[in-house]
């Protein structure tokens, strides 16, 4: 599947290989190049192909200067730059800098990046005209130069950010297409998609809708505005996606902290004398999905329903899982704390709640 935006009157494309759920989309882009690409033509959306092996043989046949350089904070980014520039020793050290000075974690070692003439960058990017820039894999792409009022920092920031979301996990979906954990449940990406109002990985009429997309915009306005989200343009998604203070925290967390999976609590309880039901409240900060397992010493038939947090609403009944207890699977989108109802079932006894939630 393929998106496609653009970016103060840049079209931006990218072409997606969709990986199973849960998966970063590195281990995919090695397969089938994913990339994304700023085009400067207008308005205006053109379909792009996927990156194919012609366009990755473009990439290798230019005989770039530069390779590893070693950041202020200790990393090594691989930053190559075209003839195009000529001789100039300190360009390829210039945008190392950069890109190390960008909100970044561990993914900035996996990346190699590529200053292009525009030119070049056409010729590499799918061969559009006009195209500023793309990511594929852990590669990036981006002019060199100012084209069309954008700058090659803007261009590289938005190409970054989805570098950041192809190497994070959002599962059961899928970073690159939804955005990051937080900045995806902080801003009802899931519950959107279920209204039918937000389109992941649409590279189509809906590309303005197309959260990746915006996800990849907030980290450039992250980066320039320091996430004060003040005074910055936003033209190139839908102006429901606009990021404030909030959601920009939300970009930095995931940068910086990673999600790195569920997990799992135990919960104790127990049945007062005369009661055939027990309560609790489980906080649910994050989309995805929650499992709740409910199991009594030696054995035990009691029940577990899960209700929506004001208890009025039943969400999910209990199934029989493998192991003869009774467990609960839903997921999460947007609601931010459910409760768990223990039924009784047979004489009052200690029992356990083992709650697996993003």
């Amino acid at each position: 599947m393929r998106l496609t935006t653009c970016l103060a009157g840049a079209v931006l494309a990218t072409a997606l290989v969709a990986p199973s759920s849960g998966m970063t989309r590195a281990a995919a882009e090695e397969e089938v190049p994913a990339f994304a690409a700023f085009d400067a033509r207008g308005p205006t959306l053109r379909g792009t192909a996927r990156l194919d092996r012609g366009g990755a043989r473009t990439l290798q046949a230019v005989e770039w200067t530069g390779g590893s350089y070693v950041v202020s904070g200790g990393e090594r980014v691989t930053v190559y730059i075209s003839p195009a520039y000529g001789d100039d020793p300190t360009m390829g050290r210039r945008w190392a800098d950069f890109l190390g000075s960008l909100v970044h974690g561990s993914e900035l070692a996996l990346l190699t990046a590529y200053v292009a003439s525009i030119a070049e960058v056409e010729e590499i990017c799918g061969g559009r005209q006009n195209v500023l820039g793309c990511y594929f894999g852990q590669r990036l792409v981006t002019v060199g130069d100012s084209s069309a009022g954008v700058s090659p920092e803007s261009v590289a920031a938005h190409e970054y950010g989805h570098h950041v979301a192809a190497n994070r996990i959002n599962a059961p979906w899928i970073a690159l297409d939804w955005g990051t954990k937080r900045w995806a449940s902080q801003t009802g990406i899931c519950s959107r998609v279920q209204a039918g109002t937000v389109f992941p990985g649409d590279e189509g009429v809906n590309y303005s809708f197309n959260p990746g997309e915006a996800f990849a915009e907030s980290y450039r306005v992250l980066i320039e505005t320091k996430g004060s989200a003040v005074g910055y343009d936003w033209p190139i998604v839908d102006p429901s996606f606009r990021p404030d203070p909030r959601s920009l925290d939300a970009v930095r967390e995931d940068v910086l902290h990673p999600w790195a999976g569920s997990s799992t609590k135990t919960i104790a309880g127990k049945f007062l004398r005369r009661s055939r039901t027990w309560t609790t409240r489980v906080a649910t900060p994050l989309d995805g999905d929650l499992r709740i397992r409910v199991t009594v010493p030696g054995g035990g038939a009691n029940d577990v329903a899960l209700l929506s947090s004001d208890g009025r609403t039943g969400l999910a009944k209990s199934s029989w899982d493998s192991s003869g207890a009774k467990s609960i699977e839903y997921r999460v989108c947007g609601v931010r704390s459910v409760r768990v109802r223990v039924i009784r079932g047979g004489r009052p006894a200690r029992f356990s709640l083992r709650v697996t939630a993003p």
